[in-house]
């Protein structure tokens, strides 16, 4: 029971702060962490870190939302088109043999922590709402679109591959991009979650409750502190904790 609890512990830890800093999904944190330490089956991990996102992506979204650092308008047409071009990648993938690339959100979540360190968002927000209305609509379907096929595709890295097109390709503020990719993260892991415990059945109810109370204290206290830092300092603040991340998952993914 130690064990678990501290697996679990560890697990959130890690999750909550990639979502409160970055809106990284807690699934690239808390499932290898399930199947490696506790040896839980892969798809009823993934369910609980789904499960355990949800919470705390919306808290995280309401804490950007309300330093009004949410983009609720351009997120929402985002959602809409990630959700359909999800389901559209994940019928490609069945149809293409040995097309997945299970390690790419790892180093996805790696080499975009070394990014913000060396290279970071710098764009304000007022450069960032300068932009044409009708031109940020037309983007949002497109990079929604872009990322939900491939993460339909590929399987996993939807909240990096978010924070790398808000960020690099629409020109969005670092903090309205990560409280914009946790807006959309917590329905994307509500539906996630939902569709594996209706296939998957009842998880183990311990570690399930454990890994959403860690992540969403891990969460709440992340997403606080970024809304609070300055510019460079998120920077920094999150491209270490994305580095560390990933670097902790391939260890993990070795051992396992």
């Amino acid at each position: 029971m130690l064990v678990k609890v501290l697996v679990c512990f560890f697990a959130g830890m890690g999750a909550g702060l990639g979502t409160g800093f970055a809106g990284m999904s807690a699934a690239a944190v808390i499932s290898p962490m399930l199947i490696t330490f506790l040896g839980m089956p892969a798809y009823e991990a993934v369910g609980i870190a789904l499960a355990s996102d949800v919470l705390a992506s919306a808290v995280s979204a309401y804490t950007y939302g309300k330093n009004k650092n949410l983009d609720i308008k351009n997120g929402l047409v985002m959602m809409v088109t990630v959700l359909l071009f999800t389901l559209f990648g994940s019928w490609v993938a069945s149809r293409v043999p040995n097309a997945t690339m299970g390690s790419f959100s790892v180093f996805m979540t790696f080499f975009l922590g070394i990014k913000f360190i060396v290279k970071p968002v710098m764009t304000t927000k007022e450069t960032m709402e300068a932009v044409d209305g009708k031109k940020r609509f037309i983007q949002s379907v497109v990079c929604g679109m872009l990322v939900g096929f491939i993460c339909g595709f590929v399987g996993a890295g939807g909240g990096m591959m978010m924070l790398l097109v808000l960020t690099s390709f629409l020109g969005y503020e670092l903090k309205t991009a990560v409280g914009t990719s946790v807006f959309i993260m917590a329905f994307t892991a509500f539906t996630g979650a939902a569709s594996h415990f209706v296939i998957g059945g009842k998880p183990d109810l311990i570690c399930l409750a454990l890994c959403v109370l860690f992540t969403l204290l891990w969460a709440r206290i992340a997403a606080k502190f970024a809304n609070k830092a300055s510019a460079i300092t998120l920077n920094r603040a999150t491209g270490c904790v994305l580095a560390g991340l990933g670097a902790v998952i391939m260890i993990v993914n070795y051992l396992s």
